[in-house]
């Protein structure tokens, strides 16, 4: 509680620093008088050094906001929200204040307006979302030329996507999702989402998939145990996609999977992300390759877990055609979920 304490009064010794400062790079003739005309000059983020004037700020950072007429202030809003401000922070020709966490910015009147005992004034001004997110990743990852790729995130206000260096045309966007088309020669390249607030580069690439809501090139799965539970189509829990896969297993149990053989001398290392639905400490799977010529064991908690096993450690294969899976608890069994299964580019 010391700490958080001490953190606020540094928070607030640092404002009132910059607002000294503002101040005495105001005209001298600021006396306090509120007959000035009202007006917003500049707004800028708030920030040792040279204050540089922005049509652009985020939520929950502070800005100085330039002008005049300001001192009987009776209200700030930016996008119609109106916002909290501290009136010691206030003079008439500058103001400090913190965009509210909660701030619209989708659907928005981008614009500051500020409201007077002697009238209104507005400005231009944007908030912009948070950086953009991939919550799903993208789906199919095995897409080709003509494919429509639907990128599964958040705060993707008016995106711009990329896959390698090709700018992409969206077809379709909502803050949570885009749709592209997938141009020529994109296989092995990456997507990227960008927004006015940054990028965000997906994890996995273009045709690097052995599981993407389908098992690619399937030659055939199944149990050790007939009654064992092997399900593709599992949709109430995944960390890619749509789709995760479901393994019941029984105590030391396993699974196998074939697939068509592919060459991955492109990529590094063999990439997954698994989930225990048990609590228990000792969860755990064993991954085999190479027809048990080699068993990594990997520990499993119930969040959603990356694994990424590199080939050097597998006897560095040239081509990829079968994957089995072992329980390995000692506890009698698990169910476990596996996901975003394929490959990582050298």
């Amino acid at each position: 509680m010391k700490k958080l304490k001490i953190k606020y009064i540094l928070s607030f010794l640092m404002m009132a620093t910059i607002f000294v400062s503002v101040l005495s790079s105001c005209s001298n003739d600021d006396n306090g008088s509120s007959s000035s005309a009202l007006a917003i000059e500049s707004v800028s983020k708030s920030e040792a050094g040279d204050l540089v004037p922005t049509n652009v700020g985020f939520a929950n950072n502070v800005y100085i906001i330039k002008g005049s007429g300001f001192n009987t202030l009776q209200k700030i809003y930016f996008n119609d929200t109106d916002t909290y401000f501290n009136p010691t922070l206030v003079t008439d020709s500058v103001i400090l204040v913190t965009i509210d966490l909660n701030t619209p910015y989708a659907n928005s009147s981008n614009e500051l307006k500020i409201v007077t005992k002697n009238g209104t004034v507005t400005y231009p001004f944007v908030v912009a979302p948070p950086a953009p997110v991939l919550t799903y990743g993208f789906n199919p990852v095995n897409a080709v030329e003509g494919d429509i790729v639907t990128i599964y995130g958040n705060f993707f206000l008016d995106p711009v996507v990329t896959i390698g260096t090709t700018e992409t045309p969206v077809i379709s966007s909502s803050l949570t999702e885009v749709k592209v088309k997938v141009p020529a020669n994109s296989d092995g390249k990456y997507i990227n989402v960008t927004t006015i607030s940054g990028t965000i580069k997906s994890s996995a690439a273009i045709g690097s998939a052995l599981y993407d809501d389908v098992l690619q090139g399937d030659a055939g799965h199944w149990m050790w145990s007939g009654t064992d539970t092997f399900d593709t189509d599992y949709t109430s829990d995944k960390a890619q996609g749509l789709k995760s896969i479901k393994f019941i297993f029984g105590g030391w149990n396993g699974a196998d999977m074939k697939f068509a053989s592919r060459d991955i001398t492109k990529y590094k290392a063999f990439r997954v992300r698994v989930k225990s639905i048990s609590t228990n400490a000792d969860a755990s799977v064993i991954f085999v390759f190479g027809g048990w010529a080699f068993q990594i064991k990997k520990t499993l908690s119930t969040d959603w877990t990356y694994i990424e096993i590199p080939f050097s450690e597998i006897g560095n294969p040239t081509t990829f055609d079968q994957l089995t899976l072992q329980e390995s608890g000692s506890f009698g069994g698990n169910t476990i979920l596996m996901d975003d299964m394929g490959f990582v580019l050298k």
